[in-house]
């Protein structure tokens, strides 16, 4: 059975979307930063996105082929390639990603049906999307990489109205200016 994972940078005052856009920490460029994501979720073997941040994502469908780039982000494209992707949203049309699928709607029964039937870890990736599954308590751990600035606003790392329990698993300093923190349910 997998475990459902939720991971995002976040900013020290807990938003994983800056109201600016900028969680700050300069982690774009960083080599430590990227080793250590590439390792800690290289088991994942689904990714859960809403339409907004598959976007984002699907950058990693072409980045290993692009030789300027330093071998260690050429690592984790062909791990995000080798990964399920759904994506759940009512707008997108077409995915542009192989290992790639469009559901119309989360629906938490298909999320615990996923779980159960997998061989490897999925994570839930985006604030909008995440805060579904855990209002579902489908989330099993939460992995936070918090930068060292604060930016007044914007949209939390954990929804509103919801408490949780957690427990702290495991704690490092990435760099000078982030944190790393997994926490279980």
């Amino acid at each position: 059975m997998g475990q459902l994972l939720y991971s995002m940078i976040t900013s020290l005052d807990g938003y994983a979307i800056a109201a600016d856009g900028d969680l700050g920490g300069g982690e774009g460029d960083d080599e430590e930063l990227h080793r250590f994501v590439d390792e800690t979720f290289r088991g994942v073997g689904t990714y859960l996105y809403g339409r907004r941040m598959y976007e984002t994502m699907v950058f990693w469908e072409t980045a290993d082929a692009d030789p300027a780039l330093p071998a260690y982000v050429r690592d984790y494209a062909r791990g995000w390639q080798a990964a399920e992707k759904v994506v759940f949203s009512t707008t997108l049309d077409a995915v542009s990603s192989a290992r790639t699928r469009v559901e119309r709607s989360f629906d938490p029964d298909l999320v615990r049906r996923m779980k159960a039937e997998s061989d490897h870890d999925l994570t839930v990736d985006g604030p909008t999307l995440a805060a579904q599954a855990i209002r579902a308590g489908l989330v099993d751990e939460y992995h936070l990489f918090t930068t060292s600035t604060v930016v007044g606003g914007g949209v939390r790392f954990f929804p509103d109205g919801v408490r949780l329990e957690l427990a702290l698993v495991e704690q490092r300093t990435l760099g000078n200016r982030m944190t790393y923190t997994r926490y279980r349910s």
